[in-house]
């Protein structure tokens, strides 16, 4: 009889050492897994943040932080980038010569793909935030002349107008286009800012 206690102690101290061990692994893991992980400074200093775009709906917007800034990510309607060209003569820089962007967004969408458009939300003239406004009618919004800011984003500090692909209206304080980040399509659901487009794959 004492040899059956002796082994079923024996058991059971044996399930009880490996219960203990693992338990020891797993808790040592998450520290480990957890370092492969940009950590927040590593983020504040410009490391690449991904963002899921697979459910942004068809003129809505999304925001992530990334280098302690605003990016935005918009994904336009075939009628707002239809608008893009009617807007041309009234901007200061309309093919981007001045202003701050990737080469594969120096186009009329500042955009690779012209459906999704990714800028810094920051207004170029003292750094504020400028808000989104892709609809007409909001009279405190126009100009003087009717139609000739049909959306885009709009700074409420000083009166700076952008169109929906961030490029600065003339006669306003902002004195370049809103800056595009560089950024990649890892698939047609995700996107990577801070990686130049072509850098995967």
């Amino acid at each position: 009889m004492g040899e059956a206690v002796d082994r079923g102690r024996r058991q059971l101290l044996t399930a009880a050492t490996t219960l203990t061990g693992a338990v020891g692994v797993a808790f040592a893991a998450v520290p480990f897994l957890a370092s492969w992980k940009p950590s927040a400074r590593a983020k504040a200093l410009g490391a690449p943040v991904e963002i899921d775009i697979s459910k942004l709906e068809p003129g809505a917007m999304i925001k992530i932080e990334w280098r302690g800034k605003p990016v935005w990510v918009v994904r336009r309607t075939r009628e707002m980038i239809n608008r893009l060209a009617s807007v041309e003569g009234f901007l200061a820089d309309p093919g981007s010569e001045r202003s701050r962007q990737p080469g594969y967004a120096k186009n009329e969408a500042r955009a690779v793909n012209p459906e999704y458009f990714v800028v810094l939300g920051v207004c170029t003239h003292l750094g504020c935030a400028p808000m989104s406004r892709f609809e007409l009618g909001d009279a405190e919004l126009t100009t003087s002349s009717p139609g000739d800011w049909p959306g885009g984003f709009y700074c409420p500090c000083h009166g700076s107008k952008f169109d929906l692909s961030g490029r600065v209206f003339r006669g306003v304080p902002a004195p370049t286009n809103l800056e595009v980040p560089p950024y990649t399509f890892v698939d047609s659901g995700h996107i990577v800012i801070g990686v130049d487009q072509g850098s995967f794959g």
